[in-house]
Parts: C-alpha cells; structure tokens; sequence
C-alpha cells in the first residue's frame, strides 16, 4: 500500500513539474513576460469649479478593514475621484469628486456592487 502511495506521489509531481517547465517554455518563446509591472495611476487634476463632496451612510459594514477599507479602495480608484474616506464607526463614507466625471448615483453603484452586491446599502445621500 505505501509502495502504491509512494509511486502516485512521484507520478504526481513529476506531471506538475513537467506541466510548470512546458508553461515557462512556452511563455519564453512567445515573449510574453510573466510578472506584472504596473506604474502608480496618476490621478488627473481637478479643477475646483469641478469638485463635488458627498456624504452617504454606508449600512452592512461588519468591520474596518475588511468591509470599511475595501469600499474606501474602490471608491478611491474611480475616475474623477480626488478623495474617499470610510468611517466603519460612524458608518459614513465621504468622496470628494470631479462632478464631471462622476456623480453620486455612480458612487453608490460602486458601493452597493461591493461584495456581492447584497451587503452594502448607501442611504442618506447629501452632495
């Protein structure tokens, strides 16, 4: 029995190591790189007759890093978004934003289609 084990194990790895070394040759010969290189995004200035602050209730926060930072990280990556800050204590998000390029109906998009599109709900909105 542990013989048979044994073999499987060495088969086993034998295929992945076999498979890995073909994908690493492969990609070497069609000159696609395999590690990822990405420049900070530079944010675009806005212009102050532009610039638009919302305020929203995020309900369906469970905690600060998991649920409150990832909305704060999506929000802050959007286009046209100068700042985003999430509260998880107050339950308050507040996004200062180009008005041209985003508005509050896409904001709360955003929010709500964070997660699984279930958990988060934004009320209150003042802009």
């Amino acid at each position: 029995m542990n013989f048979t084990k044994s073999i499987t194990a060495v088969l086993i790895a034998s295929l992945l190591f076999v498979n890995c070394k073909k994908n690493t040759s492969e990609t070497a010969k069609s000159g696609i790189s395999t590690t990822e290189t990405t420049a900070p995004k530079v944010k675009k200035e806005i212009a102050a007759a532009n610039l638009q602050t919302a305020s929203f209730k995020v309900e369906g926060m469970t905690c600060a890093i998991g649920c409150a930072k990832t909305i704060q990280e999506e929000l802050t990556e959007l286009d046209g978004v100068q700042k985003a800050t999430v509260d998880f204590d107050k339950k308050l998000a507040t996004v200062t934003f180009d008005k041209t390029v985003q508005n509050p109906e896409s904001l709360t998009k955003v929010v709500q289609a964070t997660g699984d599109g279930k958990t988060y709900k934004v009320s209150n909105m003042k802009s």
